[in-house]
């Protein structure tokens, strides 16, 4: 028996062959050791979602690959994903196949943007989804896996390939896997997912086309104003310090930021209007607004309990950018 193809049905590999070799040697891997996709273990994933196998989930660009709850459990198999994980990675998956995400033009840019997820709700617990203390970096498996998982669909079943398709000049750590929670329990304000219509008790994935985080730092002041201007120093500067009409970028605020600008009485609408004009960029001696409008600047809170930092996550840094935040409910096995 040969090795079929991992993106289209899950066939067991051979066992007389290094199967780690065979996948990578096939280009179906990020270059990244994989968990060969058998049989057993692809079934498993697909029970776990509560829906058919051959159930169409989305249309991935740049080919328009057909994903189904099975190819994306290949995917998810070969990321490491546990089978419970697979509801997260299939509404992950429908958030970039959404026309809003726009990942045709993202597939083929040479800006360094990948697909960022952010999960919110019960599900973070469920999955252990870390949201606190080094959110971005290594250690939990469900934040790996699950963001793994969704850029090896769009590898596979999309066809994203680099340097065939995806010509990033220098592309980002954030192709491996881009996932995080939002620290829900350490904000003082609504959650991402409540911003966009959903209930607290819902789980959802949201999507957004981001470059790797540009960390803010400031240790000194105590007062909302004063931090929140150092972020828009900072900010001011995103895809260069003359560049305006930047659409969906992300605002990462950490914990003790948080509590700091909450305590002086801001809202996130305050901070989300403080950001967008004091990030206003000087054009031929006028000031230009650095994002099309205040709703561009999404805002999280992230992070561990310590450390006066925060962070810019800028969006695809080109003026009047197609791709938009997109939200889905992440659905229960049965449901």
């Amino acid at each position: 028996m040969t090795v079929g193809d991992p993106a289209a049905d899950g066939v067991a590999v051979v066992p007389d062959e290094d199967p780690l070799e065979t996948l990578y040697a096939r280009g179906v891997t990020d270059g990244l050791p994989v968990m060969p996709p058998t049989a057993a273990r692809v079934r498993a994933a697909v029970a776990a979602s509560g829906r058919a196998g051959d159930e169409l989930v989305g249309l991935v660009a740049p080919r328009l690959g057909r994903a189904t709850v099975e190819r994306i459990a290949v995917n998810a198999v070969m990321a490491g994903c546990r089978p419970e994980y697979l509801p997260a990675v299939i509404a992950g998956v429908e958030a970039i196949c959404d026309p809003e995400f726009s990942l045709v033009g993202i597939s083929g840019t040479t800006d360094a943007v990948a697909p960022l997820l952010i999960i919110n709700g019960p599900v973070r617990k469920a999955l252990d989804v870390n949201s606190g203390a080094g959110a971005f970096g290594p250690g939990w498996r469900a934040n790996a896996t699950i963001g793994r998982a969704v850029r090896l669909c769009w590898l596979n079943i999309g066809g994203a390939a680099p340097g065939l398709i995806s010509m990033s000049t220098f592309s980002q750590p954030g192709r491996y896997s881009y996932c995080i929670g939002e620290n829900e329990e350490a904000s003082p304000w609504e959650p991402l997912h409540v911003e966009h219509g959903f209930a607290a008790a819902e789980s959802t994935v949201a999507a957004m086309a981001a470059e790797t985080l540009q960390v803010v730092a400031d240790t000194q002041h105590r007062a909302a104003r004063d931090v929140l201007a150092t972020i828009a120093r900072s900010g001011a500067v995103i895809a260069s310090d003359g560049h305006g009409g930047l659409t969906d970028t992300l605002v990462v605020i950490g914990p003790e930021h948080a509590r700091t600008i909450a305590g002086d009485g801001w809202s996130k609408t305050d901070v989300r209007e403080f950001l967008w004009t004091e990030t206003r960029a000087r054009v031929d001696g006028a000031l230009v607004p650095k994002f099309r409008a205040p709703e561009h600047l999404h805002i999280v809170v992230a992070g561990g309990p310590a450390g006066r930092f925060s962070a810019w996550l800028p969006g695809w840094p080109f003026p009047g950018s197609p791709s938009r935040l997109v939200l889905k409910r992440i659905g229960q096995a049965g449901g």
